[in-house]
């Protein structure tokens, strides 16, 4: 399956590697800056790969390589969505880093084009294949937790000036958002996913503290009800001092009661269930062990999406799932701005309608 990756900065490490783990064949690489093309390519030996083309504009790529099956976007959050478009307009399948867009209306148009098209459209929600994930939806699938009360996520992670200042487009409200974006959103499409029920209303509160050279917040905490009366708590920060701490899931139920921790939701801490199951040992000891915060999910990931161009069926992380999450940090940032809470679904609002609130 030829492949491409259009954006080649701090995340397109994991993408080449799960590329390559899958067999995939590397037709193109593309961004606006060549050395960060070489730099990437060099890190996997592919430096002097000739066959492996270069491009600093994508519709180029598109345009000159209408056999491309799949392609990857990792380019800053802002730039995703109309990327996404033009790849599906050409015809190529995709994977997009979180988040699937800015607003919206732009996730909105890339769900329908995906339909329209017959388009396979993944978002890059990689911790959904974390084993102690899998575990947790298992439990909630065959009905473990019996009626669940609430739910919880806590992503408490660090970052310094030197992180922000790696590229002029972060925490900025047009091409980034601030921690709840970025950072927080996997956590959120893990909590969205597990409780496995619509979201009907958030109250958001967010803080910029100890990041003052950023738009967007450094801190962000909020309350989400569900249809089937689930409540949610919702921490993101990249305040922790000096190191990230942990991306933890919690999830009580009258039957269970579940904690994921680990500086990527990577660890089992709590396990119990009224009723035992005969994995249950194994599983309380579960500890996947990661190289970064990243985790070990793009690998799979790949291989679910392949799977879903070749069967002609919609990937586990499918575009819906994407705009899910957004819609979420979204109404976090309206829920700040207006003071109220916001209802759900929630249309017609950006990040770029943050620009006017001050976070003090």
């Amino acid at each position: 399956m030829k492949y491409a990756l259009i954006g080649c900065g701090r995340i397109a490490e994991n993408h080449i590697k799960a590329a390559i783990e899958n067999n995939l064949e590397l037709t193109a690489v593309c961004d606006i800056d060549e050395e960060h093309m070489e730099e990437l390519l060099c890190k996997f030996h592919l430096e002097h790969d000739t066959d492996i083309l270069r491009y600093c504009d994508y519709k180029e790529m598109l345009f000159e390589h209408p056999e491309l099956e799949l392609c990857a976007i990792a380019t800053e959050s802002g730039l995703h969505a109309q990327i996404a478009l033009d790849c599906m307009e050409s015809g190529v399948n995709i994977m997009i880093e979180k988040p699937i867009a800015m607003n919206m209306e732009d996730a909105e148009k890339i769900i329908r084009k995906s339909e329209e098209h017959g388009i396979v459209v993944s978002v890059c929600h990689q911790n959904r294949f974390n084993e102690a994930i899998q575990a947790v939806r298992r439990a909630r699938e065959t009905g473990r937790f019996g009626k669940l009360s609430h739910g919880a996520v806590h992503v408490r992670w660090f970052r310094d000036e030197a992180y922000y200042k790696q590229a002029p487009w972060r925490g900025t409200w047009k091409l980034d958002g601030g921690c709840l974006m970025n950072q927080c959103i996997h956590g959120i499409d893990l909590l969205v996913w597990l409780i496995d029920a619509k979201p009907v209303r958030v109250y958001g509160v967010t803080r910029q503290r100890q990041h003052p050279y950023l738009e967007a917040e450094d801190a962000g905490m909020a309350i989400v009800e569900f249809e089937n009366g689930v409540i949610a708590e919702i921490e993101g920060t990249t305040n922790i001092y000096r190191d990230d701490l942990e991306e933890c899931l919690l999830f009580c139920g009258e039957k269970g009661t579940v904690k994921i921790s680990g500086t990527s939701a990577n660890r089992v801490d709590y396990w119990e269930f009224a009723e035992g199951d005969n994995t249950d040992r194994e599983i309380k000891t579960l500890d996947e062990r990661t190289i970064n915060i990243y985790g070990n999910g793009h690998g799979r990931l790949y291989a679910d999406v392949i799977s879903a161009i070749k069967e002609h069926r919609q990937p586990c992380v499918d575009a819906k799932a994407g705009r899910n999450a957004l819609e979420i940090v979204l109404a976090i940032y309206k829920s700040q701005k207006t003071g109220n809470p916001v209802e759900l679904p929630l249309k017609n609002f950006s990040s770029e309608d943050m620009e006017t609130v001050k976070l003090v």
